[in-house]
């Protein structure tokens, strides 16, 4: 008797991201597409419906957890999406290829612009709206992570659940970029490979200055500070459909 069990979303979505991420080379547009695929708002043959937040352990709807106690669990076992009082961040996993998590945000709490230097990022909003406002540097001679220069603007608009995922890439795509959360929301984020102070991937923080006489442009700055002293992260648990991963792979 055969008693394999169906796969959950976000192991279908380990078991791409490991094999795509894990090759030597930079992944191709037919494996990028693939994993947008997983993350799509339109149904596939392998998905029985869309990934949705409560496929990662997050009720959208509820709220009655205990933000002002540090629990955000709600009577259903799951994150109370409509309950978090900070920016709380869901980690899921991490590999030196890649690192898989989620971002819930409170109404009106806002991430500052910051950027993802060498990486490639899947981003899937899961419910709510958000402001995000995102660049790229006008020119990339150099590998190395820019503190400072101009930018042109990538993204500049209101993105409501439910649509489609975006994908950054090293140089393209809106790879600096801002959040600000018009109501509760939560974006999972896919991030190859993952921030590394050792290895040059740290995450910068920037200030714009729209440039007046150059209209969809801005001068980018770094931040004296490197991380904004109003910019309050904290942590809660996964409670989505435990992963299924090589012991090698366990961090």
């Amino acid at each position: 008797m055969d008693c394999k069990m169906e796969k959950s979303k976000i192991q279908m979505l380990y078991d791409a991201c490991n094999y795509v991420f894990s090759q030597e080379e930079l992944p191709n547009f037919q494996q990028i597409q693939c994993l947008k695929n997983i993350l799509s708002t339109e149904s596939l043959p392998l998905l029985s419906d869309t990934f949705e937040a409560v496929d990662v352990g997050i009720d959208e709807f509820r709220s009655d957890g205990s933000p002002g106690s540090g629990e955000v669990m709600n009577s259903n076992g799951l994150i109370s999406g409509q309950g978090v009082s900070e920016i709380t961040y869901i980690h899921i996993y991490e590999c030196d290829q890649f690192s898989m998590g989620i971002f819930c945000f409170p109404a009106g709490r806002a991430f500052p612009l910051h950027d993802h230097p060498g990486m490639t990022v899947l981003s899937k909003l899961l419910f709510g709206s958000v402001y995000i406002k995102a660049y790229d540097w006008v020119r990339g001679e150099t590998c190395s992570p820019r503190t400072n220069g101009l930018a042109g603007t990538a993204i500049d608009g209101i993105f409501n659940a439910p649509c489609e995922p975006s994908v950054l890439f090293p140089r393209s795509g809106g790879n600096i970029h801002s959040f600000t959360a018009l109501t509760p929301c939560a974006i999972l984020d896919v991030l190859s490979p993952p921030y590394s102070d050792d290895l040059g991937r740290p995450s910068t923080y920037f200030l714009d200055f729209p440039v007046p006489s150059l209209p969809g442009y801005a001068w980018l700055e770094e931040r004296e500070v490197k991380l904004p002293c109003d910019l309050v992260v904290k942590g809660a648990p996964y409670l989505g459909p435990p992963l299924d991963v090589p012991d090698d792979d366990l961090c």
